[in-house]
Protein backbone atom coordinates (compact mmCIF):
# COMPACT_ATOMS: atom_id res chain seq x y z
CA UNK A 1 0.00 0.00 0.00
CA UNK A 2 1.17 3.29 0.66
CA UNK A 3 4.10 2.79 2.61
CA UNK A 4 5.27 0.69 0.15
CA UNK A 5 4.95 3.67 -2.47
CA UNK A 6 7.20 5.58 0.12
CA UNK A 7 9.74 2.84 1.09
CA UNK A 8 12.18 0.45 -1.28
CA UNK A 9 12.56 -1.82 1.75
CA UNK A 10 10.14 -3.80 3.48
CA UNK A 11 8.86 -1.33 6.28
CA UNK A 12 6.46 -3.74 7.71
CA UNK A 13 9.13 -5.81 9.48
CA UNK A 14 11.26 -2.30 10.76
CA UNK A 15 10.24 -2.20 14.65
CA UNK A 16 10.08 1.27 15.91
CA UNK A 17 9.72 2.51 19.78
CA UNK A 18 7.31 4.50 20.41
CA UNK A 19 8.01 8.05 21.85
CA UNK A 20 5.18 8.26 24.38
CA UNK A 21 4.92 5.08 25.91
CA UNK A 22 8.37 3.08 25.12
CA UNK A 23 6.99 0.18 23.24
CA UNK A 24 9.11 -1.22 20.66
CA UNK A 25 6.99 -3.71 18.07
CA UNK A 26 7.33 -4.08 14.12
CA UNK A 27 5.63 -1.65 11.83
CA UNK A 28 3.27 -4.25 10.67
CA UNK A 29 1.85 -4.52 13.88
CA UNK A 30 0.68 -0.77 14.35
CA UNK A 31 -2.95 0.48 13.93
CA UNK A 32 -3.38 2.72 10.56
CA UNK A 33 -6.26 4.84 9.96
CA UNK A 34 -6.77 5.44 6.27
CA UNK A 35 -10.17 7.00 6.38
CA UNK A 36 -8.86 10.63 6.96
CA UNK A 37 -7.52 13.89 4.90
CA UNK A 38 -4.16 11.29 5.15
CA UNK A 39 -2.98 7.69 6.85
CA UNK A 40 -2.36 8.14 10.83
CA UNK A 41 -0.45 5.14 12.00
CA UNK A 42 -1.00 4.24 16.26
CA UNK A 43 0.96 2.70 18.68
CA UNK A 44 -0.62 -1.09 19.23
CA UNK A 45 -0.04 -0.89 23.13
CA UNK A 46 -0.88 3.40 23.90
CA UNK A 47 -2.73 4.42 20.84
CA UNK A 48 -0.66 7.38 20.53
CA UNK A 49 0.29 8.90 16.68
CA UNK A 50 3.56 7.48 15.27
CA UNK A 51 3.33 8.62 12.06
CA UNK A 52 1.14 10.43 9.67
CA UNK A 53 1.42 10.46 5.80
CA UNK A 54 -0.61 12.78 3.36
CA UNK A 55 0.02 12.38 -0.48
CA UNK A 56 -1.37 14.62 -3.09
CA UNK A 57 -0.79 14.39 -7.03
CA UNK A 58 2.54 12.35 -6.23
CA UNK A 59 3.90 14.12 -3.37
CA UNK A 60 4.07 13.29 -0.27
CA UNK A 61 4.40 14.32 3.49
CA UNK A 62 5.77 12.44 6.47
CA UNK A 63 5.90 13.28 9.89
CA UNK A 64 7.06 10.72 12.33
CA UNK A 65 7.46 12.28 15.20
CA UNK A 66 6.20 9.55 17.14
CA UNK A 67 8.88 7.45 16.70
CA UNK A 68 11.70 7.27 18.67
CA UNK A 69 13.77 5.41 16.60
CA UNK A 70 13.43 2.46 13.42
CA UNK A 71 15.43 -0.70 13.14
CA UNK A 72 15.48 -1.46 9.06
CA UNK A 73 17.62 -4.96 8.90
CA UNK A 74 18.42 -6.06 5.02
Amino acid sequence: GLLRELFTFELTTARGRCENCGAVAEMGAVMVYANAPGTVLRCPQCESVLMRIVSNGGRYWLDARGISWLEIRS
